[in-house]
């Protein structure tokens, strides 16, 4: 099946009362990945929001904001879905709370590691049914050292062997107020997080070294340069800002890169990444800023970009579309916005260029990509319908422009038969099949 629903458990919409037909509600897909077994993970979150509802005991009536994590076998069957983010109606407190922007990732030992923005990670079984440890970090304007947090990871990505490339957040950063994703850490080859167990991730780039603002608490133990915890000065150099204005040639310009953002990296293989770093953003147009998909290695030295890409005609700033996916196996790198489909080598040469603005290919404006699985299949997720499909990869990428032909042909039919077996209302997918497991 290269389609699956994006299902929603059918226990929650009863308790609650929630009329896919009416207003005040939204679903949306945060992220999703796959195992070499063929199952697949997906991170979504649904919401219910109106103005009367608030004070009501009633949860016919009362607002709600949960996150969903479903488990599906190799056959697209929802098998488990794990419910956190707030309590379910006479229920215990959630232990991790709902946080927009999180991820997702297998780890080597199989459990299943949601990461978010600023720092938080909670490991959860295979099954969806056990939280094994959790690393909090609460949001706030400054580091609250009575707060509990204990951090590992705002994002996890898994190499073929075993290293976790992680983003991570600090606090202090320029004239920032809260902590912002900085830093950019893998750890060493089978050192998987567990309960009591949080592996060492070694800095090997920082996104803005501009850290005058940070006090002798202004670190983790976890994340070092030198045998040292990253802080102040003890970090990477040149930082990642440096580097592209130098190789951009923008130092001091308006569209360069100081007060850029960093998303969620991506490996190209062990020793490769790619890490999306995109210029300040402003409330006129932001079309023709620089963006850049940096190939640095694990030693922190900056390789180049991807290439290819023009500032105005392929610029992921319409849509605010960043996410930049790899395949480590098969060393490639995937990017997907408003403008076209592309594709990478590890040397950074693009190899192919699938247009939206080509009939064909004019149902990708309406999705968002994912990630890739070890299959070397792309994962797509439909924004309204809430659907993912599967795009399998060729192995000569200048072969890519037919495999998405062909999937987005076979789009329509694998959806009416989904809609028979289901019968979505306004492309809400019930599900009672899978096991719900309440966090």
């Amino acid at each position: 099946m290269t389609l699956l629903p994006i299902t929603v458990p059918a226990v929650l919409l009863d308790v609650h009362h929630l009329d896919p037909e009416a207003g005040g509600w939204g679903f949306r897909v945060d992220h999703a990945v796959a195992t070499a077994a063929g199952d697949t993970y997906v991170l979504s979150g649904l919401r219910r929001y109106r103005t009367h509802a608030a004070g009501s005991a009633d949860p016919a009536e009362q607002d709600f904001g949960y996150q969903l994590i479903t488990r599906h076998d190799a056959s697209g069957q929802p098998t488990a879905t794990a419910v956190f983010g707030q309590a379910v109606p006479g229920g215990s407190p959630s232990v991790i709370p709902e946080r927009d922007g999180a991820s997702l990732a297998v780890l080597p030992d199989g459990s299943v590691a949601v990461s978010s923005r600023p720092g938080s990670t909670h490991l959860l079984s295979p099954d969806l049914d056990k939280v094994l440890a959790s690393w909090p970090m609460s949001w706030g304007w400054k580091k609250e050292q009575d707060a509990g947090d204990n951090p590992f990871a705002a994002s996890i990505a898994v190499t073929p062997a075993g290293r976790l490339l992680c983003m991570t957040s600090e606090y202090g950063l320029s004239n920032w107020a809260g902590a912002h994703p900085n830093i950019v850490a893998v750890s060493e080859p089978g050192t998987v997080p567990g309960p009591g167990h949080k592996p060492v991730l070694r800095a090997i780039a920082t996104l803005d070294a501009r850290t005058d603002g940070q006090s002798d608490g202004d670190s983790y133990a976890h994340v070092r340069y030198d045998d040292a915890p990253v802080r102040g000065g003890n970090r990477p150099s040149p930082s990642l800002t440096e580097a592209l204005s130098e190789l951009t040639g923008t130092s001091g310009s308006l569209h360069g890169y100081l007060d850029s953002t960093m998303t969620r990296p991506a490996a190209l293989g062990d020793d490769l990444f790619v890490v999306p770093v995109f210029g300040k953003t402003y409330r006129s147009t932001n079309l023709g800023q620089e963006f850049s998909f940096a190939l640095v290695d694990d030693r922190g030295v900056l390789r180049g970009r991807l290439g290819g890409l023009h500032l105005r005609e392929d610029s992921p700033f319409t849509g605010f579309d960043f996410t930049v996916v790899a395949d480590p196996c098969r060393a490639r790198a995937f990017h997907l916005n408003r403008y076209g489909l592309y594709a990478w080598s590890a040397d950074g040469v693009l190899r192919s260029r699938v247009p939206t603005a080509e009939k064909p290919f004019k149902p990708l404006v309406h999705f968002a990509l994912l990630e890739c699985t070890p299959a070397g299949e792309l994962l797509l997720a439909h924004r309204k319908q809430h659907l993912l499909l599967r795009v399998p990869v060729p192995q000569d990428l200048d072969d890519l422009a037919v495999a998405v032909e062909a999937a987005l042909k076979g789009y329509g039919r694998e959806r009416t038969a989904l809609k028979k077996q289901y019968a979505p209302v306004s492309w809400l997918w019930s599900d009672s099949a899978a096991t719900v497991n309440p966090l």
